[in-house]
């Protein structure tokens, strides 16, 4: 791991959200909000390891605008970005009330508490399995387990009266991969696997619906999962740049038009029908309810906890 890289990306990604937090307003353009995001990440020195994540009310995750987008901020908005450095990733999330909704607000305050008591039994559990710079590991095992943190994350958000989207989960981090191995459930699954030394996201996602998302819309957040050649002039012009600029990172229709054009949009079409690439779908819970999203991003090195993104 580099280290450096990883601190860096994590800087950036708190400087993003301490911007646009106080700049998001209803009825303010998704459009607007993503380019703002986007654009500072670049302005402070790091890239989008994935397209801006704008998801309203009951749409959990996976939703980003399109080139031409017209949704305007409303009801209870989830704010998902993340921050590359040479494929060094921090991922973070908050969560918004542009409605002024107590629920809400609710909703949004167990989401950030189940993130805090996780954080906190990750950082306690190292200190304790942990002395000087050689990790030196106590009482036989390394803590915490995977089912501990989600238990912690499930007990924390039905004590405030909601569910926990069981399944969606935080995720390990690897270099321009940016859902690696390990998960981290927002649930106590029984998997009992070792928090190991790493870079992991962790974003608890609470709701007022049945704690299960499926599959909507498709996103027009695509990544890259074979590079065979397609036949046509116009996908092989688009898949070179995708793989040139996005590797195996995320990236969105809006981006490539951006860069290549409208007539791209046939290009990520083709690529896609060729199994180039992978279209996300939104990811919904049922109609009427409402998701909230807290997500930080750690560092476990030598024994020492670090959230990147704080």
């Amino acid at each position: 791991m580099n280290t450096q890289k990883i601190i860096q990306a994590g800087k950036i990604a708190k400087q993003v959200r301490e911007f646009i937090e106080p700049l998001i307003k209803k009825d303010m353009p998704l459009l607007d909000i993503a380019k703002k995001i986007e654009d500072k990440i670049k302005e402070l020195g790091g890239e989008p390891a994935f397209p801006t994540n704008l998801s309203i009310n009951n749409i959990a995750a996976h939703y980003t605008p399109s080139h031409d987008d017209k949704t305007l901020a409303h009801g209870l908005l989830k704010v998902d970005f993340g921050v590359h450095v040479d494929g060094w990733v921090a991922d973070t999330a908050f969560s918004i009330d542009l409605e002024n909704n107590e629920e809400n607000k609710k909703l949004i305050q167990a989401s950030k508490d189940a993130l805090d008591n996780a954080i906190k039994l990750i950082k306690d559990n190292y200190s304790q399995g942990h002395s000087g710079e050689n990790s030196v590991q106590k009482g036989g095992a390394l803590k915490p387990t995977t089912s501990e943190i989600g238990k912690t994350i499930q007990e924390t958000i039905e004590s405030a009266g909601f569910s926990p989207v069981i399944n969606l989960s935080g995720h390990e981090i690897k270099q321009y991969e940016l859902h690696a191995g390990l998960t981290i459930p927002n649930m106590d699954n029984k998997k009992n696997i070792l928090l190991k030394e790493g870079l992991y996201a962790i974003e608890p996602f609470t709701t007022t619906g049945n704690g299960k998302v499926h599959d909507g819309s498709p996103s027009g957040i695509y990544m890259l999962v074979d590079e065979k050649t397609p036949r046509s002039q116009t996908a092989r012009e688009v898949l070179n740049f995708i793989i040139e600029k996005y590797s195996t990172l995320p990236f969105c229709s809006r981006w490539i038009v951006k860069e290549l054009g409208i007539k791209s949009l046939f290009g990520l079409k083709q690529l896609e029908d060729n199994g180039n690439l992978h279209n996300f779908p939104q990811l919904v819970e049922i109609q009427g309810s409402k998701v909230a999203q807290t997500e930080h991003t750690i560092l476990i090195e030598k024994g020492e906890v670090i959230v990147t993104t704080e």
